[in-house]
């Protein structure tokens, strides 16, 4: 799905505002001699941008406005070097309230429901997100933000709350509590959307079972607004990506090579509205596909699949690489296989040799040795690495608030 004429004018216009504003892009495109675009072979010749620009940028160096016309600045984590530092014009924290309410409203949340909130608020770009769309949708917001799983209990129960948002690892640790202190009869939830981190099948499942719930994949990163800019409608058929505010491309991550609808590769992003801070051509490194035709729904936005991982999450074990979806769909394969795990891999020097080490957490009604070995069995099958492989209990494996770390690579310390 190539640039349309209506996108194309968008960003023609956001090209010719950033070289104005003097911004660290407006020198990257002055050196490129980029002006403008009028036909999307002009477009794929601008140059990709990614969190490392963002940086050398920090940390206002991408701000494209004077500063009067900023209302807010939100961040990424900065867990891996600098933070990335956004900031927004009025304009763009009303454009990313509009988009959060359409993703509700897709889902089928209405203005009658009772959104509990628990992703967490400050300068993360999640739970401010979350409630703005709530209001502009006319909900009832439930601002509890992350932890004290007791009060969040309390408030699901006294307050009726209908819809839950949260991530992935803390929807399950809500799920697990709920189990466990048999509240299930006592909660009204219908639906859950969830955000920040790619799950498996066998953690959906466990969620909307336990929590009796429609679950909602909300997508969305720091850079590009924050989520909200793109959800599954109830047909399940692949998260809507509002055209109307976004460009997307789905490039080879390697040669950077823009493929056609339906094939895997890396989520490029471009902002045709964005004021405080325009990003065109954005990588991601977020993995999925755009999935051909329309949906059964009607809707005529694009849909993007299931996010299948990060290229950046990629790691090499005996040569072979490895993604945690991989993991992820091996143990979703196993009889009584949590969907919790841990990956350490670490070298043995006296042996010269890379070792993977899988925890995998069973329930009690499953022989650990049988099911240690048909993990182990089925990595070999289907991905040629022999792990070693340890089960333990359910729930021995911590649980996050936020996103999950499961992946430790000891051989670089």
């Amino acid at each position: 799905m190539r640039i349309n004429d209506t996108q194309l004018a968008l960003v023609d216009r956001q090209i010719k505002r950033i070289l104005a504003s003097g911004n660290y892009y407006s020198k990257v495109y002055q050196a490129a001699g980029i002006t403008g675009v009028s036909s999307p072979e002009d477009f794929e010749k601008i140059p990709f941008t990614d969190k490392a620009d963002l940086r050398n940028a920090y940390p206002l160096g991408i701000q494209a406005v004077p500063d009067e016309q900023i209302v807010r600045i939100h961040s990424s984590s900065g867990t891996t070097g600098k933070p990335v530092i956004i900031p927004y014009t009025a304009k763009d924290v009303e454009d990313w309230a509009t988009m959060f309410a359409r993703c509700y409203e897709i889902a089928g949340i209405t203005a009658k429901d009772r959104i509990q909130i628990t992703p967490g608020y400050g300068l993360w770009t999640a739970g401010i997100g979350f409630q703005a769309g709530c209001e502009k949708l006319g909900a009832m917001a439930i601002p509890m933000g992350p932890g004290n799983t007791e009060k969040q209990l309390q408030m699901m129960i006294d307050l009726q709350s209908t819809v839950i948002c949260a991530t992935s690892s803390y929807a399950l640790l809500l799920a697990e509590e709920i189990n466990k202190r048999g509240l299930r009869d006592q909660i009204r939830l219908k639906k859950g959307v969830i955000g920040s981190e790619r799950w498996s099948d066998a953690k959906r499942n466990y969620i909307a079972r336990e929590l009796g719930i429609e679950l909602y994949d909300i997508y969305g990163l720091t850079e590009i607004y924050g989520p909200g800019i793109g959800i599954n409608c109830p047909d399940q058929t692949g998260m809507h990506i509002f055209d109307d505010f976004l460009y997307t491309e789905i490039i080879d991550p390697q040669t950077g090579e823009v493929l056609p609808d339906g094939e895997e590769g890396e989520i490029v992003i471009t902002t045709l509205v964005k004021e405080g801070a325009p990003l065109i051509r954005f990588r991601t490194h977020d993995l999925s596909r755009i999935i051909p035709g329309e949906c059964p729904c009607g809707r005529h936005f694009p849909r993007l699949d299931t996010i299948r991982g990060r290229s950046d999450d990629m790691f090499k074990v005996h040569g072979v690489n490895m993604f945690p979806s991989q993991v992820e769909e091996i143990l979703g394969m196993v009889d009584g296989v949590s969907s919790e795990y841990k990956i350490d891999i670490a070298h043995d020097e006296s042996n010269n040799r890379d070792i993977i080490m899988v925890t995998a957490e069973a329930d009690g009604r499953v022989d650990f040795n049988a099911t240690g070995e048909k993990i182990r069995q089925l990595f070999k099958s289907r991905m040629n690495v022999t792990p070693k492989v340890a089960i333990v209990s359910l729930n021995t494996l911590p649980r996050s608030e936020k996103k999950t770390q499961r992946v430790f690579d000891h051989r670089g310390d």
